[in-house]
């Protein structure tokens, strides 16, 4: 039996933020569980069905919505986006700490999810670019997206980062190195709180 229960941690941020290299290298380290998302976008180049996303169509995809097998999903940019419940409670029931990289809509709908093991479980952080020049800077070195696309997703982040006041933390990005010492630091300190452990001497 674990000493304590595990953590749904829940990462949001815009297009560009940083947010899912956190989580990666979080899970690469072996800290936690990464989630991974399920999508109807197409797969770039480089990326693996079932490590970066499970790639399914969009019939697959409106299947597992009719057979309630989602914590969360909302559409992105024209693409589905969702979380299996299997991906989460598995673990959390175990003691073992997963990480959630999803938007603003889909994480409303995680706060308001029947699946009581999750709500307990949930921390909730925001990473927010430390100024609209530096997004768009970002977006475009990836040099993936056309100029068209970079301009939709510079909207869709404007929009996203009114909603930081919604999470419990808020990370100001700064380099790679500093927030992910920042990040892994909140984690730790949840991982610390009373209400999580089971310390009860039998």
């Amino acid at each position: 039996m674990s000493f304590r229960t595990g953590i749904t941690l829940l990462v949001s941020g815009p297009s560009g933020s940083g947010k899912t290299t956190l989580c990666r290298r979080l899970a690469d380290e072996g800290e936690v569980i990464y989630s991974t998302s399920c999508t109807t976008r197409p797969a770039r180049a480089g990326e693996k069905n079932g490590h970066d996303y499970h790639f399914l169509s969009r019939k697959e995809f409106e299947q597992l919505i009719t057979d309630s097998k989602f914590i969360e999903y909302a559409e992105v940019h024209g693409n589905l986006y969702g979380t299996l419940k299997s991906e989460i409670t598995d673990h959390i029931s175990k003691g073992t700490d997963v990480v959630m990289d999803i938007d603003v809509q889909g994480a409303e709908l995680v706060r308001s999810c029947s699946e009581n093991d999750i709500r307990t479980s949930l921390v909730e952080i925001f990473v927010m670019p430390p100024s609209e020049e530096e997004l768009r800077a970002r977006l475009t070195g990836r040099g993936t997206d056309t100029d068209s696309v970079i301009e939709l997703r510079m909207k869709n982040a404007i929009d996203e980062m009114n909603h930081w006041q919604e999470y419990s933390y808020c990370l100001i990005s700064a380099t790679h190195e500093e927030d992910y010492h920042t990040f892994k630091a909140l984690l730790t300190s949840e991982r610390l709180k009373t209400t999580r452990l089971n310390l009860t001497q039998s």
